[in-house]
């Protein structure tokens, strides 16, 4: 039996010959990301009683859950991290500025096919889109393999996932996953490498790419993939990152899969996660015409240049609905500065959106945070009770499209009508 993704990237990071799905192996990650929660991982160091780190150059830090710091405890979180980044010589070190972590080491040149990455945060997945294996880990974790380069991991099972393009009109791929997510539930990947094929997959952007790859952890999934192309080298190629810095891996036709799950791009329409989990999804004829008070485009999931590129072609000549509040929070700088260079900034300012500085923003309930008894529309990988301020307030997940229609409607509504 062949081998699948998983088994194959395991067996690189931890030098064997090979892996099989449920082997315990020692992992050597290319890179270890730690955002907010650094400072954790900081004053955990301290408690073993060592300052020794195994490769500072495997080591990223970046500050963007509480960006700009709103409090003097998070103020000296970050003033500790960066103190230690200079102390310890981490070159890869991004301040408050800089945006979401996950897109800012994919837009650097950080994140290449075939590695290993680990990271205090869950959407680690998201690395999958250039070929690599990425997941989330504690923060401990994270300390213990900053000290000893390494951690023990199990070689995850696998499912395939084929998505037949092209995708409907009006449908993208956080309506892919959102539909893979309601169909499969919220652990129907639990510990699970799942790997994206199929027409629709072939030639896709890297920005629809992430996408996949960061919900995949909404289904529980340890890693995520989508098989390196000619996409993905043209996109590190942009980066300075040529062919020979990396190794493409790629799973046997014949590898051995749990499951294989086929979605027909052509018969979906707009979905919705409803409150308050991510697998209560439904098509958004269920929800057309539900009120809501805010509208947020943001996250690594959802706040990428493309993602604002489709969010701006809707909104422009419109203006949001009275009554409802439009916040959107670009990813990085990088995307922010694209946005404005080519106008699009200024479609939203003039459609009266609230534009905020590149991080987590709302999603982390940094800002934007909703009162008892509201609604917000989110293009958010996540919707549980409480995560954006009241616990009676309610969250719906859905495309950025979908977000640009309900802000001018002011109620749920289905971007096809402006489409």
């Amino acid at each position: 039996m062949g081998k699948t993704f998983a088994e194959k990237v395991m067996a690189k990071a931890a030098g064997l010959p090979e892996a099989n799905a449920g082997q315990v192996v020692d992992v050597y990650p290319d890179l270890i990301m730690s955002h907010a929660a650094s400072w954790r991982c900081i004053r955990t160091l301290e408690k073993l009683g060592t300052d020794h780190l195994y490769d500072a150059d495997r080591i990223a830090m970046v500050m963007d859950h509480n960006s700009p710091a709103r409090t003097a405890k998070t103020a000296a979180d970050q003033k500790l991290c960066r103190e230690f980044s200079q102390r310890k010589g981490i070159n890869k070190f991004y301040d408050v500025d800089a945006g979401i972590a996950h897109v800012v080491l994919m837009e650097d040149g950080h994140v290449r096919p075939g590695m290993v990455l680990i990271g205090t945060d869950s959407h680690s997945t998201i690395y999958g889109a250039l070929g690599a294996a990425g997941t989330g880990v504690g923060f401990s974790e994270v300390t213990a393999a900053w000290v000893s380069g390494y951690l023990w991991m199990k070689v995850p099972e696998s499912i395939k996932v084929v998505i037949e393009g092209p995708l409907a009109h009006g449908t993208s791929a956080k309506d892919v996953m959102l539909k893979l997510i309601g169909d499969l539930t919220a652990d129907g990947a639990t510990y699970c490498s799942v790997e994206f094929h199929g027409s629709y997959v072939q030639g896709l952007s890297i920005s629809e790419r992430m996408t996949l790859c960061n919900l995949a952890m909404e289904l529980g999934a340890k890693f995520a993939y989508v098989p390196p192309d000619d996409v993905t080298r043209a996109y590190l190629m942009e980066r300075g990152v040529k062919t020979g810095d990396y190794q493409e891996i790629y799973p046997d036709p014949d590898a051995d899969y749990i499951k294989t799950v086929k979605i027909e791009g052509s018969k979906l329409v707009p979905q919705i996660a409803c409150p308050h989990t991510v697998d209560n999804v439904r098509p958004i004829s269920d929800v057309t015409g539900k009120k809501v008070d805010q509208v947020f485009i943001g996250s690594c999931a959802n706040a990428k240049y493309e993602d604002l590129v489709q969010a701006a072609s809707i909104l422009k000549g419109h203006k949001v609905a009275p009554g409802t509040r439009l916040i959107v929070t670009p990813a990085s700088k990088n995307v922010l500065d694209r946005i404005v260079r080519e106008g699009i900034f200024t479609t939203f300012l003039e459609s009266g959106a609230l534009l905020t500085n590149p991080g987590c923003g709302a999603c982390a309930g940094d800002g934007g945070v909703m009162a008892d008894g509201e609604v917000t529309l989110s293009t958010a990988n996540r919707n549980f009770q409480g995560r954006m301020g009241s616990y009676s307030a309610e969250i719906y997940l859905g495309s950025p499209a979908v977000a640009a229609a309900t802000a001018i409607r002011g109620v749920i509504t289905d971007p096809r009508e402006f489409l």
